[in-house]
């Protein structure tokens, strides 16, 4: 079975953590499914600085975006619904839950 992992973020320092475990989670388990879900003020904070390795399984709450009235550039990925939601529907899924 395969290992899936999602980290979540809510603030800038744990947006920093999360990339870290992402990328040491990655080293150690290439095969490994990992999303980063950011939301709250860590939206912004990934938004501004880019980690190009880390980017492209990251994904922003909308609900955060349309209140700070940013957008998403790529290759940031946006939920079709709320970060909670999101991160209740993929522990129901059997995904590892990890607070940043």
């Amino acid at each position: 079975m395969k290992i899936r992992v999602v980290i979540h973020a809510s603030q800038a320092d744990a947006l920093e953590r999360a990339r870290n475990n992402a990328l040491n989670l990655r080293q150690d388990l290439p095969e490994a499914e990992i999303r980063i879900i950011a939301n709250a003020k860590a939206v912004a904070q990934a938004i501004e600085q880019a980690k190009p390795e880390c980017d492209p399984y990251t994904f922003l709450c909308p609900n955060t975006l349309r209140g700070l009235a940013l957008q998403a550039p790529t290759p940031f990925q946006v939920l079709e619904q709320g970060a909670i939601t999101e991160l209740v529907q993929l522990q129901h899924a059997g995904w590892i839950y990890i607070h940043a």
